[in-house]
C-alpha cells in the first residue's frame, strides 16, 4: 500500500507554499508522525530551509554514478535522460522522525523529457520507458517513504503548471492550495481547478491504456482538501480592506473551480468556510532568526534570540501550526473513508 502524497500546490508564486511546507513537516514530525518532505521544486528552495549551503553543495557535486543511491532528486531521475533505470533516493535525515528527499537546481533539465513521454504513454508500442519517466516521482518518493517507514509525504512545487508539476501531481493523493489575499491567488484558482481536472482525466487515460503495468502506477487522485490563506495583514486587530477585498472572494472562487460547485450560497468568509484550513500569519520579526539557526519558527528558544514578545509570537506558532496539521490530517482521513 503506497504512502499518502500530500503536496502544497497554486500556479501563483509568493504565497508562502515552501515556508507552509517545512513547518508542517517539522510539526508533523513532533506530534509523531514520520514524514518525508520532498523538494520537486527546481528552485530548491525547500532544501535551503533545511539544510546548510556548505551542505547543498556537497550533495549537487557528489559523485552518485558508482553507487545504488543518489543524493537528489534529479540524481534519481537524471539515468533516465539517458539508457539507464531510476537510482534509489539517499534521504537526508532531519530528526528521528522527519527526513528530506533534497531538490536540485538541475531537475528544471528534467522538464523536456517528461514532455516528450506525456503523448507516448497513450502509444500502442512498449510503454515501460514512458511511464517510468512519467511515474518517476512517485516511484521516487514511496521508495524514500518505505526506506524511513513513513505515514505521510508533504511535497512541495514550483508556481507553474509545466510537465514537472505534472508529473509530482500524479504522484499527489491530496493537494492543499496556499493562497494570498490579492487577485493573482484568485487568478490562480481559476486556473488551477481545470488544470487539475484535466490531469486527472488524462492520467487516467494513460492508465487505461496500459492494461497490464510492469510496476505500480499511482493513481493521481489528486484530492482538494482545502487552502490555507497566507500573509494575513493586521492592523489594529482587525484585517485591513485590501485584505478583505480579496479574501472575502476566496470560499467562492475555490468552490466554483476546485470542487465544480457552480450555485451557492456560498461562504462569506473564509472563517465561514469548511474547506478553509487556516489563516496564516506573517511572523515577520521571527523569520530571519529561524532561516538563520535553520529552525522552524515554533521551535525558536531565547538563545536563538526569541525572547519577550518573540517567543510569545513562537508559542502562537507551534499552536497555530500544530492546530493546522491536525486539521489536514483529519481532511485525508475523511477522504480515504469516503
Amino acid at each position: 500500500m503506497s504512502v499518502p502524497v500530500l503536496t502544497f500546490f497554486n500556479n501563483k508564486g509568493g504565497v508562502g507554499k515552501t515556508s507552509l511546507v517545512y513547518h508542517l513537516a517539522w510539526m508533523y514530525a513532533e506530534l509523531g508522525i514520520r514524514v518525508v518532505a520532498a523538494d520537486l521544486d527546481p528552485q530548491a528552495n525547500l532544501t535551503s530551509m533545511f539544510l546548510e549551503d556548505e551542505r547543498v553543495e556537497t550533495l549537487w557535486n557528489g559523485n552518485h554514478s558508482a553507487s545504488s543511491t543518489a543524493s537528489t532528486i534529479f540524481q534519481c531521475v537524471e539515468p533516465l535522460m539517458r539508457v539507464g533505470d531510476l537510482q534509489h533516493p539517499d534521504l537526508q535525515q532531519i530528526t528521528e522522525q522527519l527526513s528530506l528527499l533534497p531538490g536540485d537546481l538541475a531537475l528544471a533539465g528534467f522538464e523536456d523529457t517528461l514532455s516528450a513521454e506525456w503523448p507516448n504513454a497513450l502509444g500502442s508500442s512498449d510503454l515501460f520507458r514512458p511511464f517510468r519517466i512519467l511515474t518517476a516521482f512517485s516511484t521516487i518518493m514511496q521508495a524514500g517513504a518505505e526506506a524511513m517507514n513513513a505515514s505521510i509525504i508533504l511535497a512541495d512545487v514550483g508556481p507553474n503548471l509545466g510537465a514537472i508539476n505534472r508529473s509530482a501531481l500524479i504522484a499527489t493523493d491530496y493537494v492543499v492550495v496556499p493562497l494570498g489575499a490579492d487577485l493573482f491567488s484568485l487568478q490562480g484558482l481559476r486556473n488551477l481547478g481545470p488544470t487539475l481536472r484535466t490531469w486527472r482525466q488524462d492520467w487516467q487515460k494513460r492508465r487505461d491504456n496500459w492494461t497490464a503495468p510492469a510496476f505500480p502506477l499511482p493513481r493521481g487522485n489528486m484530492q482538494p482538501i482545502g487552502y490555507v490563506v497566507q500573509q494575513h495583514g493586521i492592523r489594529l486587530s482587525r484585517p485591513v480592506k485590501a485584505y478583505d477585498k480579496w479574501v472575502n472572494r476566496m470560499p467562492r472562487e475555490y468552490a466554483e473551480n476546485l470542487l465544480m460547485k457552480k450555485s451557492g450560497p456560498y461562504p462569506r468568509t473564509p472563517e465561514e468556510d469548511e474547506h478553509s484550513l487556516a489563516t496564516v500569519k506573517h511572523f515577520r520579526s521571527l523569520v530571519p532568526l529561524a532561516q538563520e539557526v535553520r529552525k522552524p519558527i515554533f521551535k525558536l528558544t531565547p538563545a536563538d534570540g526569541a525572547i519577550g514578545g518573540h517567543a510569545a509570537a513562537a508559542l502562537d506558532a507551534q499552536m497555530d501550526f500544530r492546530k493546522l496539521a491536525r486539521k489536514i490530517k483529519a481532511g485525508w482521513f475523511e477522504h480515504d473513508r469516503e
